[in-house]
């Protein structure tokens, strides 16, 4: 699974990496060096214009991480939902429309697993967090899923406060560094299918699962790192050091 990440590319940096045309100031979000399931994240999106209108809009947005489906009673079903499985996204009835319609785009520094360690001279286990990055420093654009859900609380649908729009992450089986710590990872798109996997007119489903292809060896390194990261309180770049 994916539960902890770092993300601290500024909205500049990003708007910049993904050819972004849409932001919103007011969606600015704080660098994090520990983002944890519920935080509101960075998300890349494409969305059409209304009908009569063929323009589509690539958006920066700021999403509340683990996805609401449409059909949810209450909007804490997201809590439980900050991953998508790769293998059966598709036919999922909670991810299964916005596979087909409402795909983005997660930026990340890196992502954070935990490998269960054996103490020899107690015999319990603990969990070593490792700190998981492309070799070259690039950003990681993890695939994701966005969705949203209508408050019945709120009589207007026209009023903004009446939606929710939450996101998720696909994963798939380790490889790489990320498969010696824990099984399942994180699945990031190459630059080369950024275009195919946000266009919301592209909705093949053969066509987007072959996108979804693990990560060729070697550029991914692991580093264990202080457990600090545990407490999702904690932040800041000194969560990213070595130790020994």
């Amino acid at each position: 699974m994916c539960g902890r990440y770092a993300s601290t590319r500024s909205p500049q940096d990003l708007t910049r990496l993904f050819s972004v045309t849409d932001w919103l100031p007011d969606e600015k979000l704080a660098p994090s060096w520990n983002v944890a399931p519920t935080d509101d994240v960075y998300a890349i999106l494409e969305r059409a214009g209304r009908e009569g209108d063929d323009e589509v809009r690539r958006e920066l947005r700021s999403l509340p991480w683990g996805l609401v489906p449409s059909w949810a009673k209450d909007p804490k079903a997201g809590a439980r939902m900050i991953n998508a499985r790769l293998e059966t996204v598709h036919e999922k009835p909670a991810y299964r429309r916005a596979f087909v319609k409402r795909r983005c785009l997660l930026p990340a520094d890196g992502f954070y697993e935990w490998e269960p360690l054996k103490d020899e001279r107690t015999g319990k286990t603990r969990k070593q967090p490792y700190f998981i990055h492309p070799t070259d420093g690039q950003v990681m654009a993890l695939a994701g899923l966005y969705e949203y859900w209508r408050d019945p609380a709120v009589e207007n649908g026209d009023d903004p406060a009446a939606w929710l729009t939450t996101c998720t992450i696909i994963t798939t089986e380790a490889t790489d560094a990320a498969g010696r710590v824990h099984p399942r990872m994180p699945l990031a798109l190459t630059p080369d299918h950024y275009d195919t996997w946000l266009d919301p007119h592209h909705q093949n489903t053969d066509d987007l699962r072959a996108l979804l292809t693990q990560p060729a060896g070697g550029r991914l390194n692991a580093r264990p790192v202080s457990m600090a990261v545990n407490n999702v309180r904690n932040n800041g770049p000194h969560l990213l050091d070595e130790i020994a």
